[in-house]
């Protein structure tokens, strides 16, 4: 081969070995604004953590295991440093994400708040039942909807909002957290305290002879949250979490937290959400 050809074609592999190994450099333009911050700030809510009184650092509790490692697992994607950023309810959580002063966020779908912000596909399911105290007449959901019936519920949480549009005479008796919900029930000013299936396990072993009833009022599903208008970081995070699923991921996930009551979202975006 004429030496001056090789000399070509290697100039010619070199320099399209060099655009090709800028381009890989390039951020995705969807999520370029979070690679180019250098973070991804995800906000959290109880029950999704708890602060360590040392350190101030958010550890993640029954689900929020699974949410904080999603969370970090994208930023590990983006290569980025996740900053996990905890408020009091999933209200301020909105609220952070249209005021741009967080990124993402992880709470189930409801159509009150598909108003204000845009969800993902879910990434995990549950139910919402109910836990009764010991010697409870009330056996099934339909038991509990009697007049007289006190139900504890948290506020605007996903559970409580389920449940208020199928109630015809029970009374609801709310709380800001599921803590003081639950104290409700434990103190005798509530007969039932309806929530998601894992909490009211996890609730039930603090309450001698209680019991978490087999039926279901509803299902959370469970997604990433993103402010309006961001339709490309949407799509991204929705490749991000279907990946999670199909490679086993998510479910691994599950496993190591030790969690019950929990199941890996079907894939795609049901039509099914709430």
């Amino acid at each position: 081969m004429n030496k001056l050809l090789q000399v070509s074609m290697i100039m010619v592999a070199l320099l399209v070995g060099t655009t090709i190994g800028e381009a890989q450099q390039v951020p995705d333009p969807r999520v370029a604004d979070l690679v180019q911050a250098g973070k991804i700030r995800a906000a959290l809510f109880p029950p999704q953590y708890t602060k360590e009184p040392a350190t101030g650092e958010l550890r993640g509790v029954a689900h929020g295991i699974v949410i904080i490692d999603l969370a970090r697992a994208l930023a590990a994607r983006l290569r980025v440093e996740a900053q996990l950023v905890g408020y009091s309810s999933p209200t301020e959580v909105v609220e952070c994400l249209k005021a741009g002063a967080c990124d993402v966020a992880f709470t189930g779908i409801t159509p009150s708040r598909a108003a204000e912000v845009d969800f993902s596909s879910p990434f995990i399911e549950f139910d919402f039942t109910y836990l009764v105290p010991a010697g409870s007449s009330i056996r099934s959901v339909a038991d509990a909807d009697r007049p007289g019936v006190r139900i504890a519920v948290v506020r605007n949480h996903a559970s409580t909002l389920a449940l208020s549009r199928l109630l015809k005479h029970a009374e609801l008796v709310d709380a800001e957290t599921p803590e003081p919900a639950f104290n409700l029930l434990r103190t005798g000013r509530a007969d039932v305290y309806a929530s998601a299936r894992p909490a009211l396990l996890d609730y039930s072993s603090q309450l001698p002879g209680s019991r978490v009833l087999e039926d279901r009022y509803g299902k959370n599903l469970v997604a990433m949250v993103v402010s309006k208008g961001q339709a490309g970081r949407l799509a991204y995070i929705n490749e991000f979490i279907e990946e999670a699923k199909t490679s086993g991921w998510l479910q691994r996930a599950i496993e190591r937290a030790g969690l019950r009551g929990f199941e890996v979202a079907p894939m795609g975006n049901p039509s099914a959400q709430k």
